[in-house]
């Protein structure tokens, strides 16, 4: 494959704004909450909240405000309703889209998605429309340059991965994707970890079945669209099923 074609709103990028930061600190307490809502606010209990959680160290989030998301999910602290969303579209090219996200007023975020999915040569379509495209699955993302001595080896990750339950390892540049059953997730995550592995992220992903092939300037389009989509409040991920021609 060329060009992972998930798309995570919330990225680590040292260089990022005040801003920038801002919306992401604010996005990552969003899913802390509707996490600790769901399950408690135990992350030695909740494998999504301990996602969350992690994420959020990572990008060096204070820990009051994990803190503080965790009790508004829990009941502690009076907060907004949250819910998930997940709709369905079509992108440049007539590729397929997944959008999913937390919103406290899911109206007004299916009004702004279709705005922005309007203006770049997208379009919003009904549920099922094109989910049967792709298969939910666990993923872990890994950097080569990131790993141990004896895991810098490509062979002797990949084994680690197998060992470690993965269903399927997949190499894109320097970054190795290990994609496990969305249930088993967590349980492969500690297993490579306790061999020494450093994960950079892991989140559940929408892997499409096939894939539809887009040039340059589709690619150009697409970047455009997710950059429009970033910019919401409540779009935590997209998936597609485009790959690059190069």
């Amino acid at each position: 494959m060329s060009g992972h074609s998930h798309f995570s709103t919330i990225k680590h990028k040292k260089e990022a704004s005040d801003a920038k930061r801002s919306k992401m600190f604010s996005k990552l307490s969003r899913q802390i909450t509707i996490a600790a809502g769901e399950k408690g606010g135990d992350p030695e209990t909740n494998p999504s909240l301990r996602l969350a959680v992690e994420q959020a160290k990572k990008l060096n989030m204070p820990k009051e405000n994990v803190e503080r998301a965790i009790k508004k999910g829990t009941g502690e602290l009076e907060g907004e309703i949250l819910e998930h969303f997940s709709f369905e579209a079509y992108g440049p090219g007539g590729t397929a889209l997944i959008i999913e996200g937390i919103t406290d007023n899911k109206k007004r975020t299916l009004s702004e998605i279709k705005q922005i999915l309007a203006s770049k040569k997208g379009k919003l379509v009904s549920e099922g429309s094109v989910r049967w495209m792709f298969e939910k699955k666990g993923c872990l993302v890994l950097r080569e340059e990131s790993q141990k001595e004896e895991l810098k080896a490509k062979e002797k990750l990949e084994m680690a991965a197998i060992e470690s339950g993965a269903d399927d390892i997949e190499w894109e540049e320097e970054s190795f994707f290990v994609y496990t059953k969305p249930e088993e997730l967590d349980k492969t995550k500690k297993l490579l970890e306790e061999k020494g592995a450093e994960i950079e992220s892991a989140y559940l992903d929408w892997v499409p079945k096939e894939r539809i092939k887009i040039d340059s300037e589709a690619e150009k389009e697409y970047q455009n669209l997710f950059e429009s989509l970033d910019e919401n409040d409540s779009v935590q991920d997209v998936f597609s099923n485009f790959e690059t021609e190069n």
